[in-house]
Parts: structure tokens; C-alpha cells; sequence
């Protein structure tokens, strides 16, 4: 795969989930650079429509260029999908598609900040026009901010020497750019293993932190039942384990499942009082091949699942 190329992850299988040639509206949460709102308005009939939403700069550009009367982008966190929604009068949809991770443009484009492979500006913020940047947090934050971030979000187990040498380099220099974080980091990290770079999780947790991407995604599924009409499907890609975690424990409560009252997790969803939804499929993972074609699809998991007719949500 070339530098800045982006390949739509688990394509066919998220289009398909959504069910897009029965029409209605749908809604692509993480619009990205487009891949999988343009293949579900390959399949869409006529009288569809298309909502599409993302907060990064460079993904509105490239909505632009879908000249389509089917499609409309916003300009949004994927977390404020209810009011998107309100105010367009929309209420409720028939799928939503969320996919949660970093473009390979966004990686490739070292002024982005997300790499440890290239040297830019410690930025790693997913719209650059607001909120403090990665070099802003690291600047200020205490030790135990440092390392509880570290840990809880990238589940670095060796969260504290990575802080201490953060906070022992800030002390030198500031730390405001890429690669000399990720030798902060290195230098920190005993050694190597599974061919993961030392920065790998340090690098995630803190785009996570800066992005407020967990919090986001929490927010998006607490609305998800008030958005979707009855037999609507939601679609989740995720990229590591605290998403993947976050959207299975959440289905399986919607579908009454919940892990807090074992007794229910072999009951169908229609025999619990509290489901929601009902789970569609098992996950889904890339196969050998999309993998070999795009290494970055590895951890990638697809979930699924798709509204009770008879239950009324209230849109978060």
C-alpha cells in the first residue's frame, strides 16, 4: 500500500450489514476519506439518502468531491449524531455505520502528528481547529495523568517509566514533536518484542486521550437506540481491544444480555425484558487476504446489530 493511500477496511462486509439496496436513510458516523459512503451509494436505490459525518478538515474536502443529491456531509463529532440528526428533522434512520480509527492519509501526513515513523508536530488532533494538541497535554500533565493515560488507554504495561522519562525530557526541552517522543519512549521501554514498535501503545493512548475517542464512541452508542427505526442495524469497526471491549459489552446489554446477571447471557434477546436489539451475526475479522493487501486491517473487528421493532429508544 502506497503512502497516503487509504483502503476502506472490511468494505463489502459493513456495506453489506447495513442492508443498503432496501433503501431509507442511512448514516456514515466516520465519513474517513469516503470509501464506504461511496459503496453504499453504489448500492442505494434512487430515492435514498446518504448522511455522512466527520470532524476532520481534509475528510469535508473530500466529501465535497461526491457530487451526489443523495449525499449530505457534516461537519461533526461522530458522538453528536443525535443532534445532527434533529436538526435535519430526521427522526430515525435505518443504519449507521461507525468506523473507529485513523486514516491511513491522516497516519501518512507527518504534519497530522500521528506517526511515530515520520517527524512532525506532536498535534494528533482529528479536527486541528480546536482543543489543545498532544505537545499542549504532555506540557502540562502531572506524572500520574501521564502514566494513567498511558496505561488505561494504550494498556502499556510499562506506563510509569514511560511518564517519569516524559516528564525527566519535558524538563530539558519541551517535547513537541514525533520522533522525539517516540525515543523518549524507546529509551524507556526495555525492549522489543512481537515486532510492535515501543511507541505503538503510547502513540494510541494519547491520540485516544487528545480525540476524546472512547468518550465519543460511548456517546454515539448511548444514542444509537433513539436513532435507529424499528429493524435499522448498526455497524461498528473497531481497531483495538478498549473499542472492540466498549461495543461488545454494549450489544450484548441491548440485547439483554448484560454480564452483571449471568442467568441471561444464553437467553435469546426476545426473552429479556430490557432488549433493545438483537445481535446480528457473530464478529467479524478481515480475511488473509484484505490483511496481505492492507496490513493495517490486522486487528480490525466488525459487530453488528440491528433494532427490536417494538422497542422506542430516546435519542441521547
Amino acid at each position: 500500500m502506497q503512502p497516503g493511500t487509504h483502503i476502506s477496511v472490511l468494505l463489502r462486509e459493513a456495506c453489506d450489514a447495513l442492508l443498503p439496496e432496501r433503501g431509507g436513510t442511512l448514516v456514515d458516523g466516520t465519513f474517513g476519506r469516503g470509501g464506504h459512503s461511496r459503496e453504499l451509494l453504489r448500492r442505494m436505490p434512487a430515492d435514498a439518502r446518504l448522511i455522512a459525518v466527520d470532524r476532520d478538515a481534509a475528510a469535508a474536502a473530500e466529501a465535497a468531491r461526491i457530487g451526489d443529491p443523495r449525499f449530505t456531509f457534516v461537519a461533526a463529532h461522530f458522538g453528536e449524531l443525535g443532534r445532527v440528526l434533529a436538526e435535519r428533522n430526521i427522526a430515525a434512520v435505518d443504519g449507521i455505520l461507525l468506523d473507529i480509527g485513523v486514516s491511513s492519509p491522516q497516519l501518512d501526513d507527518a504534519a497530522r502528528g500521528f506517526s511515530f515513523m515520520r517527524d512532525g508536530p506532536l498535534d494528533m488532533r482529528m479536527d486541528q481547529g480546536s482543543g489543545p494538541t498532544a505537545a499542549d497535554w504532555i506540557a502540562t500533565a502531572s506524572v500520574d495523568e501521564l502514566a494513567g493515560v498511558i496505561r488505561d488507554y494504550g494498556e502499556e504495561r510499562f506506563a510509569q517509566r514511560i511518564a517519569a522519562a516524559i516528564a525527566a525530557a519535558r524538563e530539558r526541552q519541551p517535547v513537541e514533536r514525533t520522533l522525539q517522543l517516540a525515543q523518549v519512549v524507546e529509551k524507556a521501554v526495555p525492549a522489543r518484542w512481537s515486532g510492535q514498535h515501543p511507541a505503538t501503545k503510547t502513540f494510541q493512548a494519547i491520540r485516544i486521550h487528545v480525540n476524546r475517542e472512547l468518550e465519543e464512541l460511548r456517546m454515539a452508542l448511548t444514542a444509537v437506540p433513539g436513532l435507529l427505526a424499528p429493524g435499522g442495524r448498526l455497524a461498528v469497526i473497531t481497531f483495538h481491544s478498549l473499542e472492540d471491549r466498549i461495543v461488545k459489552l454494549w450489544m450484548r446489554e441491548q440485547a439483554g444480555r448484560t454480564p452483571e446477571d449471568p442467568r441471561l447471557r444464553h437467553l435469546p434477546a426476545a426473552q429479556t425484558s430490557t432488549a433493545a436489539m438483537k445481535l446480528v451475526g457473530r464478529d467479524i475479522a478481515p480475511t488473509e487476504q484484505e490483511v496481505a493487501a492492507n496490513p493495517r486491517a490486522r486487528s480490525a473487528r466488525l459487530r453488528v446489530a440491528e433494532k427490536l421493532g417494538d422497542f422506542a429508544g430516546t435519542v441521547a
